[in-house]
């Protein structure tokens, strides 16, 4: 499979992601996209898990208590076929250990409950180094945007036409980190560990108006995002 190029030190910042095999969709409905959230909770740990045990143990998987996480998320975002999220390590192959975790967990349920076989992603997650402050910065507005395609596929392209409601649809989209940050509190506030990145946003107004502002730029040669799955 040869050697991956992006290198994962401790407090440095990165952008991983992947997408299903063939552009295939990987969240069919709520209960996967909420099995998803579950384990980026529940594969961050250094010890061993059992989620069905857990689940039998916790009417809130939440509530588990993970002991030494392994990597700190500061943003996602799932989206129908493929997934967004940033992230920084905590230990040594923090990321590599989570990231197998993670997609082999939700392989294994996918497959069982969807009576398949084979692979689910499109190889091994991807990842981008945010070396850049201003890089990393965008990388949280980029993440939490995404759902923008599912209401209005070309807004990048041809400009935002309903600012407002696309805003309103970004806080309601449950299965983003942005809800998070604009207050809600519910058990999937557990995920993040948003004490592990920069304080670029100090209340949920400052989110906002990034998100506003990023909404209504006219990108006239685009040359941001060349960086994750379509």
């Amino acid at each position: 499979m040869g050697v991956r190029s992006t290198q994962f030190a401790e407090d440095e910042y990165y952008h991983v992601y992947n997408r299903g095999v063939d552009k295939r969709v990987i969240f069919k409905n709520n209960s996967d996209y909420q099995r998803f959230q579950e384990l980026l909770f529940l594969s961050n740990t250094s010890g061993s898990i059992n989620v069905r045990d857990i689940k039998k143990r916790h009417s809130v998987v939440y509530d588990y208590d993970r002991l030494e996480e392994l990597v700190a998320i500061g943003a996602y975002c799932l989206m129908p076929n493929h997934f967004h999220i940033l992230l920084t390590p905590l230990v040594d192959n923090g990321v590599q250990i989570f990231m197998q975790r993670l997609a082999t967990s939700y392989s294994m349920y996918f497959n069982r409950r969807y009576e398949r076989t084979g692979a689910l992603f499109e190889g091994r997650f991807k990842a981008k180094h945010a070396d850049e402050d201003e890089y990393l910065k965008y990388l949280f507005a980029y993440i939490h945007l995404n759902p923008v395609k599912l209401m209005q596929s070309d807004w990048r392209e041809s400009g935002i036409q309903d600012i407002a409601g696309a805003f309103t649809y970004l806080q309601s989209y449950h299965y983003s980190s942005l809800v998070d940050y604009m207050g809600s509190k519910r058990p999937e506030n557990g995920i993040l560990l948003p004490a592990q990145f920069p304080e670029y946003f100090v209340t949920a107004h400052d989110h906002k108006s990034e998100l506003v502002e990023w909404l209504l730029f006219d990108e006239e040669e685009e040359t941001t995002e060349t960086r994750g799955p379509a």
